[in-house]
């Protein structure tokens, strides 16, 4: 709908990445200029922020702390993981969204995540179409899987890449410095798209890598898994290091953490099974057969906040997109999500597409098969392609007093 003048209301959703608030400041900063915005409005929490009619006025926020967001890690908003159920199964929350968006006169809502996060973008704009209510809703991509379908790559991911891959080349350099064997287990996330477990091989390019690379693309065998680690050991000294994502199953679909940890995982807001624990039960199962030391590593939440690390090209691709999507839906766009179209043959260019929203809701891109080599324990060339321009660069937060100085929000209700 175009010439729509009123509201804007920009949520948060789903698991923090280093560079989600980048696009936050690029939707505050594009929006309190734009002359058909009459106010801008940040939900605390998510969806829940409106449900609550928890809103935070950022025409109170200064300027300078705004512009401090592209360099803070983590939800600015605060996050949350809250699925709608189906209109047609339980139209509560919907009456009590079109209820605050009428009170506030919110003519534009965009919603910040992943696949979770764009069913429920997708579930709000056909509700508010169905009722006759004109509001231009937009999708803006997060996450650091990476498994975002229909854009080449998700804002979040390639800082979390460079902060994965130099980890692991720090500790390669750390795992071999003594004369007895070690083995080294390092847990990095990814549910069902190996992405993040992938960046490993970033580091190989360097010579301090992963000697084996474990996708959950790939059907994880706990006794192939002891003889690659053999094989790796005795011909490297006795050393090996391991890069395994959270969410390897069996060739039954079991999680290999369950598996070792005998026991099932919780589930989060979104229904998804809690991961974590694997490196520890890997290191456990591996020390049972190998007479050396074993270490378990989860990098866990480090990998997603390391704003320290960030990629260049990340934080200003993440702000782009929020720009982006106040352009687009002022200009009468609605319905969509920001998209990255991406060329690597002379030179990388990215430029930002819109997608129907629909087609990016729970669902998810993994990593092409033929990218996975080795006998699944590694992956190749072409991966190393994609990647690479996604680390480029850095982008800091200033310092003071030899630490970095992060957004700091007043958060006044509205």
């Amino acid at each position: 709908m175009k010439n729509l003048k009123g509201a804007l209301i920009f949520g948060q959703s789903g698991g923090p990445t280093s560079v989600i608030n980048a696009s936050a400041a690029g939707v505050f900063t594009e929006a309190l200029k734009n002359k058909n915005i009459t106010a801008v409005y940040g939900a605390a929490h998510g969806i829940k922020g409106v449900l609550d009619e928890k809103l935070y006025d950022m025409s109170k926020e200064d300027k300078k702390e705004l512009m401090l967001l592209k360099n803070t890690p983590s939800s600015a908003l605060g996050s949350v993981r809250y699925k709608l159920k189906s209109a047609e199964v339980d139209e509560t929350d919907y009456i009590r969204i079109l209820e605050v968006f009428k009170k506030y006169n919110v003519r534009y809502f965009f919603y910040n995540g992943g696949n979770d996060s764009m069913d429920t973008c997708n579930k709000i704009s056909k509700y508010l179409i169905k009722n006759g209510y004109d509001c231009n809703v937009i999708g803006v991509p997060k996450t650091v899987d990476n498994d975002l379908f229909g854009t080449d790559h998700c804002p979040g991911f390639g800082s979390a890449a460079k902060y994965i891959a130099t980890t692991i080349m720090e500790l390669s350099l750390d795992a071999r410095v003594y004369d007895k064997g070690q083995i080294t287990i390092i847990e990095i996330m990814g549910r069902n798209a190996g992405w993040l477990a992938a960046s490993a091989s970033l580091a190989n390019m360097k010579g301090h890598g992963a000697d084996l690379i474990y996708l959950p693309e790939i059907p994880f065998c706990l006794d192939k898994f002891l003889k690659d680690v053999k094989r790796v050991t005795e011909a490297n000294n006795g050393k090996c290091i391991v890069a395994v994502s959270e969410g390897v199953k069996d060739k039954d679909g079991n999680y290999i953490s369950e598996v070792l940890s005998n026991a099932n995982k919780a589930k989060d807001g979104f229904g998804h099974t809690q991961l974590g624990g694997l490196s520890a039960g890997l290191a456990d199962f591996a020390s049972k057969n190998f007479n050396m030391k074993v270490r378990g590593i989860e990098l866990s939440l480090m990998q997603r906040c390391g704003a320290h690390l960030a990629s260049a090209v990340d934080v200003e691709e993440a702000f782009l997109a929020g720009q982006t999507a106040v352009r687009v839906a002022t200009s009468g766009e609605t319905d969509k999500i920001v998209v990255f179209k991406c060329c690597r043959e002379k030179g990388y260019k990215c430029t930002v597409e819109l997608m129907d929203v629909a087609l990016a809701a729970n669902t998810e891109k993994t990593v092409p098969l033929e990218w996975i080599i080795n006998d699944g324990t590694m992956v190749s060339e072409e991966f190393v392609k994609y990647a690479l321009p996604l680390i480029q660069g850095e982008s800091k937060a200033p310092l003071e007093d030899g630490l970095p100085r992060f957004a700091k929000l007043k958060k006044i209700l509205a």
